[in-house]
């Protein structure tokens, strides 16, 4: 095997691809600061358990694995960063008034998450704990349009769904309780035969209701649909209100509904929504609620948030333009060194010439050059 392989769906980042990542990432954390979000930094290593605190069996199967060589305790490389900075908000911050915070760094996953999808996304996110009200979730819902309209993306399709909905639903059903994990799994793949035969044995009303989930599905009309078709239960009804506020306060967004898309069903509490766009066939943001993580950590906080991946949003961009530079010859004296530092000082890029050898650059164009005129140095036009 070469040296130079990779493991697959791992891949190294050229300086074009490099540079538009990192433009993209300042400008988000910039929109993020704009609105009060607070930028944290989690440790890529953490012990296992810490990672896996609220975030469900699922993570467990993403998450690479290594013993400390110091405590011979099991760690895990994070796959996600949600649960770490929801224990930097519980448990080190331990503030009692509404805390917004952002990240952006790397994770690494055992297994791609979707088609065409790196094991090493650049994970960028927010979150607002503290704050029960539908508020924190329209203000996410508003951050990440915004987010993808600072990367010129503006044809957006915003996929809601609530697991408010099948908790209500099989809440006074023993059966159906038990049986949840399989729920889960044949409605996210709107397996309707699976469901009639798992829901053989339910009460009436709960198996009549599951089977309806599947084929709710569609733009925001599904809301009147679903009041019509599914069970008149309190948490049913709170649900599908909280469906149709969200909706009316997205604005021009397009927006479907799927009360049967549960994905992170286990991690989740509330309202949850995927971000689709033109060009990608994987979600390139997801978010949600998920007020019970900070449980594990000691302290039970509301909290809303979102995540995205830099490398496959960027990788919607157009290839970015070669930056304008100046080539300046190799030399040691005073003047022309001066001259140099006055121009990258003036934030130019100066590129100086190192003997012997011609400068090859993806990122830059020389079109000026620094020549030595009637005595001084001299900014010059190549055009």
């Amino acid at each position: 095997m070469p040296n130079w392989l990779l493991p697959e769906n791992i891949a190294d980042v050229l300086p074009s691809e490099a540079r538009k990542i990192e433009e993209l990432r300042r400008k988000l954390l910039d929109r993020f600061r704009s609105y009060g979000y607070e930028l944290v930094m989690p440790p890529m290593l953490e012990y296992l358990e810490s990672l896996l605190t609220g975030a469900g069996q699922d993570m467990d199967l993403r998450i690479f694995k290594l013993v400390d060589q110091l405590s011979g305790r099991t760690m895990g490389v994070r796959a996600d960063m949600t649960t770490q900075v929801a224990r930097i908000d519980a448990h080190l911050l331990n503030r009692r008034s509404v805390t917004r915070l952002c990240y952006a760094g790397s994770v690494l996953h055992t297994r791609p998450s979707g088609l065409h999808a790196t094991r090493e996304p650049l994970q960028i996110g927010a979150e607002i704990y503290g704050h029960a009200g539908l508020e924190a979730d329209a203000e996410i819902q508003e951050l990440v349009l915004a987010s993808l309209k600072l990367a010129g993306i503006t044809k957006v399709r915003l996929d809601l769904c609530h697991v408010g909905v099948l908790r209500a639903i099989i809440a006074e059903d023993e059966l159906a309780r038990k049986c949840d994990a399989e729920l889960f799994g044949l409605l996210q793949a709107k397996d309707v035969p699976g469901l009639q035969k798992l829901t053989a044995g339910f009460q009436p009303v709960t198996r009549e209701a599951l089977l309806a989930l599947p084929s709710l599905y569609g733009d925001a009309s599904i809301i009147a649909q679903a009041r019509e078709v599914l069970p008149k239960m309190p948490g049913v009804t709170r649900a599908l209100d909280e469906l149709d506020l969200l909706i009316r306060q997205v604005g021009n967004a397009d927006v479907t509904v799927d009360l049967a898309d549960l994905r992170g069903y286990h991690y989740h509490s509330g309202v949850m929504f995927a971000a689709y766009v033109p060009g990608l066939p994987n979600a390139v943001a997801r978010g949600g609620r998920y007020d019970h993580v900070g449980e594990a950590f000691g302290r039970a906080r509301p909290a809303t948030g979102f995540s995205l991946d830099l490398r496959e949003l960027a990788r919607l961009l157009p290839v970015a333009e070669r930056k304008s530079a100046i080539r300046a010859p190799w030399g040691t004296e005073p003047a022309l060194r001066q001259k140099i530092n006055e121009l990258r000082e003036a934030g130019e890029v100066v590129i100086q010439a190192l003997p012997g050898h011609e400068n090859e650059q993806d990122e830059f164009d020389c079109d000026r050059a620094v020549v030595f005129d009637n005595g001084n140095w001299i900014l010059q036009s190549l055009g």
